[in-house]
């Protein structure tokens, strides 16, 4: 069953408002107080929808995360049943030193087909192949990249690949340069790092390492509606991480999960600029009114585009 069409411009706005009162901390150096504007305006839009929502992936649970948390039910209990995944500020650090990068984002699928993921690091894999079979995170770099590039027609060092430049990665940076390919490094933001695979314009073939598997559901739900490939593998560190897992129905610690594993059925996926980065530009403001640019995706109806909205502050 599709989510009817009205729902993109209310969740365009949930975003756009969230970017708006995120941006008036961005430079000021206090990532908390800019994520907590995000939050406050996102869940108050959100409550005002004609919807049954609940979030499944947000900024924590209970005990963690006063509003927004996994389980919190939203909107005015009159409207479809939809899960729900939040990340109001992606990227603090960018928004609060005044970087490129910060977003405001929201998933929203239909109810039980969106997966809840714990808040852990995930082993993951993005691509612009339509083909699942080409690349895999139990395959080497090297045979990634061989495999990639005979399925684009490109020579490896004519490849680029997105990681974030962390020291967990070091081997992995290091076999890509030994491949030659090209390198694009990443402070911060794997949510639309995983995205620069969907358009010829960013330039990136591959997007791969370790990040937050929230973050990756998120981005599974744009990358669903582009029809790009993406695989992610939970990395569970403490025995307090496996009990909460389970808690999320997850059993097999070491399982693979592909794309129709984490989303599947009907989706939009928004994610607003506060700052310009590659996906989107930031949110601009003139005198009573603000210009927001936010990245659209509506499987069933296979809209992907951006979307520029001038609004009343």
């Amino acid at each position: 069953m599709a989510i009817d069409k009205k729902f993109i411009d209310q969740f365009v706005k949930v975003t756009s408002n969230a970017a708006l009162a995120s941006s008036y901390q961005v430079g000021k150096g206090d990532k908390i107080a800019a994520d907590k504007a995000a939050v406050d305006s996102m869940r108050f839009s959100l409550n005002n929808l004609d919807m049954k929502g609940e979030i499944v992936i947000g900024e924590g649970e209970l005990d963690e995360a006063p509003m927004l948390y996994i389980g919190e039910k939203l909107g005015k209990s009159n409207g479809p049943d939809f899960d729900i995944a939040v990340d109001p500020l992606e990227g603090t650090n960018f928004a609060a030193n005044n970087l490129p990068g910060a977003l405001s984002v929201i998933a929203i699928a239909e109810k039980n087909n969106l997966f809840k993921a714990p808040e852990t690091y995930m082993e993951k894999i993005s691509t612009k192949s339509k083909d699942r079979s080409v690349v895999d995170l139990d395959n080497s770099v090297k045979k990634n990249i061989y495999n990639l590039s005979d399925y684009l027609n490109k020579k490896p060092e004519n490849l680029t690949a997105c990681i974030m430049d962390r020291p967990r990665h070091v081997e992995i940076i290091r076999d890509l340069k030994e491949l030659k390919v090209n390198i694009k490094l990443i402070t911060d933001g794997d949510i639309s790092g995983a995205l620069l695979v969907t358009e010829n314009k960013h330039n990136v073939d591959i997007f791969l390492g370790i990040g937050g598997g929230p973050e990756g559901v998120l981005a599974a739900t744009a990358l669903d509606a582009f029809n790009c490939s993406f695989q992610g593998r939970f990395l569970f560190e403490t025995e307090d991480e496996k009990k909460r897992a389970k808690k999320m129905g997850i059993n097999d610690f070491s399982k693979k999960y592909e794309l129709k594993e984490i989303i599947s059925g009907d989706s939009i996926f928004c994610a607003t600029g506060i700052t310009n980065g590659d996906l989107v530009s930031g949110i601009e403001i003139y005198d009573n009114e603000f210009i927001s640019e936010t990245l659209v995706t509506h499987k069933s109806s296979g809209l992907k585009k951006v979307i520029k909205l001038k609004q009343k502050i």
